[in-house]
């Protein structure tokens, strides 16, 4: 089995290619919802060529998706490129975890799968801190249940909003600052971004906790979530990889389907 798993965001999109043993090759793009299927087709193929594959070798595919308008052309891309229906998260797969929230069809597919990946490796209740265009805190019972969470504005949301409307502050990269009263404009900034989401981070974490009323562990992980590894306490594991861990075990738990 050579499967295609598509985790895509609101910013970025991860391609990449499980060989029925390991993760052996994976790719980010920019997500544009008007990408057509063959354009997602000749790009993926030169990068499949430059690792020794090619399309006809991927025979699975797995979707899982937070921009409704790209449904149709990774779909397509699926269907039209490797010659297999797609399961897609939210749609034709049984994620095998129940979902305590007042409307379960609202829970975004990508919170989805970080819960199933976070209970297969961790014991117990979690919060799961997802940072990317937006910042997701999602709580999971010790029995893998999503029972919901927080939503807050991502660290580079936070960013562009600040250069956009106010005229005197430039657009800058984020980075730890040593000290958090800034000297500068530049210095102040950063602080406030960053300083200012380790905060985020520790008083969200220790309002969970303390509504939950129960020992919880906390594992952080998208795009930035390495950027607050060693600043603060608040987050107990650092785990890149719990999308794809995600998305393999819920193929596992529908190979049944044939998809």
């Amino acid at each position: 089995m050579m499967l295609l798993a598509i985790e895509q965001g609101n910013t970025n999109t991860l391609f990449a290619v499980h060989d029925g043993a390991d993760w052996i090759a994976q790719w980010r793009t920019a997500t544009e919802s008007t990408r057509t299927a063959d354009e997602y087709a000749v790009w993926l193929a030169q990068l499949l060529s430059m690792r020794g594959l090619d399309l006809g070798r991927l025979d699975a595919c797995m979707i899982s998706s937070v921009v409704p308008q790209s449904l149709f052309n990774l779909r397509n891309l699926a269907r039209r490129y490797l010659s297999v229906e797609p399961m897609v998260i939210g749609e034709n797969v049984d994620l095998g975890i129940p979902v305590r929230i007042l409307k379960p069809s609202e829970a975004g597919a990508d919170r989805l799968v970080n819960a199933v990946g976070a209970h297969l490796k961790y014991p117990g209740d979690l919060i799961v801190i997802d940072s990317g265009t937006a910042t997701t805190f999602d709580v999971v019972a010790a029995d893998g249940a999503f029972e919901g969470g927080v939503i807050s504005p991502g660290i580079n949301l936070s960013l562009q909003a600040l250069h956009e409307a106010a005229a005197m502050l430039p657009r800058i990269a984020i980075q730890r600052p040593e000290r958090v009263i800034g000297k500068d404009t530049v210095s102040n900034m950063q602080s406030g971004v960053f300083w200012g989401y380790v905060a985020l981070i520790e008083g969200l974490v220790s309002r969970i906790k303390s509504e939950w009323g129960a020992p919880m562990t906390v594992i952080g992980t998208g795009g930035v979530a390495s950027l607050f590894e060693g600043a603060t306490t608040a987050i107990d594991h650092f785990d890149p990889d719990l999308t794809l861990r995600g998305l393999l075990e819920i193929r596992r738990r529908n190979t049944h389907m044939g998809a």
